[in-house]
């Protein structure tokens, strides 16, 4: 039989593969969302129809229900946690985005760490919680590689003090990490965090290089080329990452802070030229400097995240961009809304 399982952000890139990995298997989840605006909300929409719409037809085993809400609503999460008996809550629900985090540094507050705590709360049954005097849920949380900020340790190792970080979106994330350990030592509760390394691929969030390069080509939208393309970055296929999130479901550890990456950084510029030669067309990026909250390199170890959950990612860069092409033919050059 199943797990219980909840997601958040499950409308999101990440969350609606996570949902459609899990119920595959055969677990029950629920997913919560608030559809809000940072991208428009019929990508999300979409995501979560074709999730439903496959769920629904019964080739899968497990089941899901959705319900449009905000982690930050304390009644609505103690609400669902009455409701239900989770084993494990993916938490993916985030305001994402490290230069945007610049321009409005409390929205990110309030959601990434002030949302966090609801369902820490919620987890440990401090509030609504049917766990409550049992065991308590698995707790998953999507945390980033830009904790690390401008680290001199290459590759990323999780060791690293992560106390110096270079936007408030870094900052929030890292501040949920410390927030699992607190919870970890005063409830026993299992914790796994997962820094994300540049994740790709199909339902992808418009705001993400491999989509603003493609809709560069196809549609004209202006996108820049930081530090003239010199920076690489530890691409990630979404199915790599969520495998790595499904085994944290499954392997409870007490408190573990983990890198989910491919361990094979690629220069931006060249990571350029495959969607290029992919599509047959020229992009025209527009070269910018380099911005005081970015990088130029991002490298995992994931040493540590294949001994103790068996990760292994199976999709190379030029197999990761090709999905990733076919899926915007179909689902974006293909869509009435697209005039490319």
């Amino acid at each position: 039989m199943g797990k219980t399982i909840l997601v958040t952000g499950a409308a999101g890139f990440i969350g609606s593969h996570t949902v459609e990995a899990l119920v595959k298997r055969g677990d029950r989840v629920i997913g919560l969302d608030n559809l809000n605006d940072y991208y428009d909300p019929v990508r999300k929409e979409k995501n979560l129809r074709e999730v439903t719409e496959l769920a629904l037809a019964g080739k899968w085993p497990g089941t899901f229900q959705f319900l449009k809400g905000d982690i930050r609503d304390r009644q609505l999460v103690a609400n669902l946690f009455s409701d239900h008996r989770f084993d494990a809550i993916v938490h993916l629900a985030a305001m994402a985005g490290v230069r945007v985090s610049i321009d409005d540094p409390g929205l990110y507050y309030d959601v990434n760490v002030m949302g966090t705590l609801a369902l820490l709360d919620a987890a440990v049954g401090r509030i609504g919680s049917k766990n409550n005097g049992t065991s308590s849920p698995t707790f998953v949380f999507a945390s980033t590689s830009s904790v690390y900020g401008n680290t001199t340790t290459i590759p990323f190792v999780t060791e690293d003090p992560c106390d110096k970080p270079l936007a408030p979106y870094a900052a929030s994330k890292r501040a949920g990490e410390l927030l699992g350990y607190t919870y970890h030592h005063l409830y026993g509760l299992n914790y796994t965090g997962f820094r994300f390394f540049t994740v790709y691929g199909p339902r992808g969030r418009p705001d993400m290089m491999a989509y603003k390069v493609l809709d560069n080509i196809f549609i004209g939208c202006e996108v820049p080329l930081y530090n003239h393309g010199n920076m690489h970055r530890d691409w990630t296929y979404v199915e790599d990452i969520v495998s790595g999130l499904v085994a944290a479901v499954d392997h409870p550890m007490g408190y573990e802070i983990l890198n989910l990456g491919r361990g094979e950084p690629v220069l931006l510029l060249n990571f350029v030229k495959r969607i290029e030669d992919l599509t047959g067309r020229s992009a025209h990026l527009i070269p910018a400097p380099m911005l005081d909250a970015d990088i130029a390199y991002t490298f995992a170890d994931i040493s540590k995240t294949r001994k103790l959950l068996g990760y292994d990612p199976k999709t190379s860069v030029p197999e990761g961009v090709a999905k990733f092409w076919t899926w915007y033919q179909s689902a974006i050059l293909k869509s009435p809304s697209q005039k490319p």
